[in-house]
């Protein structure tokens, strides 16, 4: 377990700010991550990499001359926010455009979605590149749908070499893509990880068992088997590959044997000698063996090996030279130092005009209830986590506890300045969507922007209005994260929930009826195997838990309820 610990809350910004100040001469800090503290020419493509920490040496150790510019660090194994990833992607250009590399978890796609969106609307051409290289996550024919695990390695550092080299934005994506699909990945687990601060892991294994699948967020395997011997293991992760060969690929690989925190390097070792014997003996030529921690998940123990079936192209940027805090290869020669200062906070939301007397009043009701929201989901945290741990990575309890808070931290500083409902909703929602990260954190704050948009700063918010905004929040939700009901998320009880409250003939009973149908669409996911996010590759363990987000949205209209 993590026991070297301050406040928990508190463990991946005070990680990234010691990480930064330890390799100072490589990386300097700014709002959301760190980009490259040496000069970097104009005219190069940026990469940028992230995702949520608890992986290092992914994604922030990579930053250096010859692979990453930037590395966005959300929460434990959380997505970070849009306004992260835009800072970074901000400090990190150089007038060539911007490229967000991370693996294809729906958290990630949502807000790094996000921030290209805004940075298309500075000018900037930014497009993200999604890591699908783990074959337990979906089949051959689906895998696009496939989560990024240890081939984000391979694939970032490939792809960073092709950015060095001045390869144009399409030349760059082009390798990126040839990369990907030339990436396969297979891991086994034998325990599970702790969050800092928790006092269990977020699974176990039994004993003489191995989780097989495993993701890189303290999830689970997708199966299990017996926990054979060294060998036994090596042949199951080789074939298991092989069998997902690309199609027309040649003869030589890279091989990347990944520790995930926990596992021993002579253990490792032992394991390679039987990997490296498997891979000739099926014919295959290694041209470089990588053993060692790349892309870890805290103190999880298990392995993973990744294989890159290599062509003159892709064989070339894997061995050009790169320096970084924690993947060397050759030399780059003399680098200069940019000691220009970066922005260390993000931008504070503001009143520009106050709203009228009554929507300040309806303001003033939507800060108690969202301080109400927010000390109602720090009591619930552990039961949320625990519950989102049985098919995902356990930090829905954590997300909605920090988002929750931030947005009625900021509700509140908005409300001292006279701030309308809109004005209100809309800072909130960037603050919740800021401080969880993952895929709740972007829902909730599309839900509380797009209620906000339509009470307006003048109204006072009628039954109509109230009405328009909830159905303007289901929409928002809807179409930012792709689900409907069916798909074992939030939306299953939030949709029923909506129409409940439309379609009650007075405003008393409405809210009565639109909790009671949340209450059922959130029971009946029970039954529903996840379609969508972290836990689809788990979907049918799924089965007999509710939907955390399902889950947490009752608990919030309950509250709220309470209070009316």
């Amino acid at each position: 377990m993590t026991r070297l610990v301050n406040n928990p809350d508190d463990f991946p910004a005070e990680a990234v700010a010691g990480y930064a100040d330890a390799f100072s001469t490589y990386v300097k800090p700014v709002f959301g991550g760190v980009v490259r503290s040496t000069k970097t020419p104009q005219g190069k493509v940026a990469l940028v990499v992230g995702g949520g920490s608890g992986h290092y040496p992914a994604f922030a150790g990579w930053v250096g001359q010859g692979f990453a510019d930037g590395a966005v660090c959300g929460n434990i194994f959380s997505s970070p926010s849009g306004a992260q990833a835009y800072s970074v992607c901000k400090a990190a250009d150089r007038g060539a455009g911007v490229l967000i590399g991370f693996g294809n978890y729906a958290g990630d796609v949502l807000h790094f979605g996000q921030a290209v969106e805004r940075l298309k609307n500075d000018g900037i051409d930014a497009r993200t590149l999604l890591v699908t290289d783990d074959i337990a996550s979906a089949t051959p024919e689906e895998h696009l749908k496939r989560r990024g695990i240890a081939g984000d390695l391979p694939t970032f550092k490939i792809t960073g070499a092709a950015c060095e080299a001045g390869l144009d934005i399409d030349g760059v994506v082009r390798v990126f893509d040839k990369a990907n699909e030339a990436t396969r990945s297979y891991g086994v687990a034998f325990a599970g990880c702790t969050l800092p601060g928790a006092d269990h892991p977020l699974f176990t294994v039994p004993e003489g068992k191995m989780g097989i699948g495993l993701g890189i967020h303290g999830e689970p395997g997708v199966s299990e088997a017996d926990l054979g011997s060294a060998d036994d293991i090596a042949r199951l992760l080789v074939d298991g590959l092989l069998a997902d060969r690309p199609a027309e690929q040649g003869q030589r690989v890279v091989a990347i044997l990944n520790g995930l925190g926990a596992s021993k390097y002579e253990e490792m070792f032992v394991v390679w000698h039987g990997v490296q014997k498997y891979l000739r003996a099926a014919g295959l030529v290694i041209a470089q063996g990588e053993v060692g921690e790349f892309v870890t998940s805290l103190d999880m123990a298990g392995i993973s090996l990744t294989l890159v079936f290599l062509d003159e192209e892709l064989e070339k940027f894997w061995f050009a030279h790169c320096d970084t805090p924690a993947y060397r290869r050759g030399s780059v020669g003399d680098v200069e130092r940019d000691d220009e200062e970066l922005a260390q906070e993000a931008v504070k939301a503001a009143v520009e005009r106050p709203g009228s007397p009554e929507s300040q009043t309806l303001a003033a009701a939507v800060t108690d209830g969202l301080e109400a929201i927010a000390a109602l989901l720090a009591s619930k945290e552990a039961e949320l986590g625990d519950l989102d741990a049985v098919a995902g990575d356990g930090d829905h309890g954590i997300g909605m506890h920090k988002g929750s808070a931030a947005a009625a931290r900021t509700a509140r500083e908005l409300l001292a300045q006279q701030a309308g409902a809109q004005t209100l909703l809309s800072g909130a929602g960037a603050a919740w969507s800021d401080a969880a990260g993952g895929t709740s954190g972007a829902l909730w704050g599309a839900l509380l922007t797009a209620v906000g948009g339509v009470l307006g700063d003048q109204a006072k918010g009628d039954d109509q209005a109230v009405s328009r905004a909830l159905q303007a929040g289901l929409d928002a939700v809807v179409r930012l994260g792709g689900a409907t009901v069916g798909d074992k998320t939030m939306v299953d009880a939030l949709a029923p929930a909506v129409d409940a409250y439309l379609a009650a003939s007075e405003p008393a009973k409405a809210k009565l009826d639109a909790l009671a149908a949340a209450q059922r669409g959130a029971e009946s996911t029970k039954d529903l195997v996840a379609k969508l996010g972290r836990a689809r590759p788990l979907g049918e363990r799924s089965l007999g838990t509710p939907d955390p987000g399902a889950t947490s949205l009752v608990m919030v209209l309950e509250e709220l309820a309470s209070r009316i």
